[in-house]
């Protein structure tokens, strides 16, 4: 768990820095970037968190995340805006290592590991398409990637996979 302000973690505790591999000492001060795959990913996920957490004043959803080390994992996480009027000011954030559950099997590209994100939330390629602005004949083309990368023969195969579920 940690306590951010404009995605600057202001506190976090042990559970949160050893997940990540750090210390709290390392983390506090630091913008949530470290903890993501690219500068990229960051940008997107706090541009798609915006206009929820304006609607709702939380947001959750499960995604990929990097260690310290490099290491790439699924992680679920969610936040609670602490002032409903400034969606990424002061919050709450939890994270959840559900790697054991489902393990990045695959080399994926940032833009792959956001679509397969939102795949597992259960939304359409036009959901998507809104969501991430490509067109969802784009998202089409990254679903049949994702599928080939892990040897589905439907979406609900993939996404069965993704959430390393055996079928």
């Amino acid at each position: 768990m940690c306590i951010s302000v404009d995605r600057v973690i202001q506190s976090c505790n042990e559970a949160l820095a050893s997940m990540f591999g750090y210390d709290c000492a390392a983390l506090e001060g630091q913008s949530f970037q470290v903890l993501y795959p690219t500068l990229d990913e960051f940008l997107r996920t706090g541009d798609r968190i915006i206009p929820i957490m304006n609607a709702k004043g939380c947001y959750s959803d499960e995604r990929i995340m990097r260690r310290a080390n490099g290491e790439l994992f699924w992680c679920h996480v969610s936040g609670r805006a602490l002032d409903p009027q400034h969606a990424l000011g002061a919050g709450v954030w939890t994270f959840e290592d559900v790697s054991e559950k489902r393990p990045v099997t695959a080399e994926l590209t940032p833009r792959e590991r956001e679509i397969a994100a939102l795949l597992v939330e259960g939304k359409t390629s036009k959901v998507i398409a809104r969501e991430t602005d490509l067109s969802p004949r784009t998202v089409e083309m990254h679903r049949a990637k994702l599928m080939r990368k892990f040897s589905a023969s439907t979406s609900s195969e993939l996404v069965h996979k993704l959430l390393g579920v055996s079928r």
